[in-house]
């Protein structure tokens, strides 16, 4: 049985699982569907068609479920997707999809810090962290395992391979390919593979030799992303994880981060 503080407001429509928690003044508007073991923060505010999984942890002011900041966004019927074990800190905004993609979602085991901002249609994959004013902006691809450091800003329609690192103050006009290490103070770009995260992930030695033999490939022998992509493929292309990052570099449509 849920329990509910009683200056909170939980609207009829809402299905709550068992042991889920509201705190005080939090709202809950409309057919929310949170489940079993979920703690919903004080004063933090969940609308519309927002399903959010077992045992997340959704900290005071955060702000889920609110309609897109975008000015083409007419009333569709759309939602918010939130996967288990998630925990979003304060003053996190998370805002429902528009028409194009019908919904946000944000996978399991995610952790996103005090003030980030996941944007309309954006796909987080599991295990993702967003540092502390991180933000997205609208139809962002975060993929499983990726970090995104503080201060961040990420343009619309870029995608972010799994597992790669982009350091604090980053401005992302183009897609980071898979495993990539990114610096963000002083200029934006590429400087390697996120070798300390793979080691810590369980990635063993030899693949990570083959991923930073693919990004020297691609950054560091002056060749053209063609050029480069060939060399990848005959040198390395019997490798899953080099694989993954010759078709993100072939699908990209925005181009990728130098």
């Amino acid at each position: 049985m849920a329990t509910v503080h009683n200056t909170a407001i939980v609207d009829r429509k809402a299905q709550l699982g068992d042991d889920v928690v509201v705190e005080p003044y939090a709202i809950i508007t409309g057919p929310a569907v949170i489940e079993a073991g979920t703690t919903v923060g004080p004063h933090a505010l969940i609308e519309g068609r927002t399903n959010i999984g077992r045992n997340c942890r959704i900290f005071s002011h955060a702000v889920i479920g609110t309609i897109p900041q975008d000015l083409k966004f007419a009333g569709e019927d759309t939602y918010v997707e939130i996967g288990d074990g998630t925990t979003i800190r304060e003053f996190v905004t998370i805002n429902r999809g528009t028409k194009a993609s019908g919904k946000t979602v944000v996978g399991k085991k995610c952790l996103l810090m005090a003030y980030a901002h996941v944007a309309h249609d954006c796909y987080v994959g599991d295990g993702v962290v967003i540092a502390n004013c991180g933000t997205l902006a609208g139809h962002i691809t975060v993929g499983s395992y990726a970090t995104i450091g503080g201060l961040s800003a990420v343009h619309q329609f870029v995608r972010i391979g799994a597992h790669a690192f982009v350091g604090g103050m980053s401005r992302l006009p183009q897609d980071i390919i898979p495993y990539a290490l990114v610096a963000g103070d002083q200029g934006t770009r590429v400087v390697g593979v996120n070798v300390l995260g793979l080691q810590r992930k369980g990635f063993k030695e030899e693949v990570i030799k083959d991923l930073r033999r693919a990004y020297h490939l691609l950054y560091r022998e002056n060749l053209n992303t063609t050029q480069a992509l060939e060399r990848i493929e005959g040198e390395l292309g019997g490798r899953k994880e080099v694989r993954e990052v010759v078709e993100f570099v072939k699908n990209s449509e925005r181009g990728i981060l130098k």
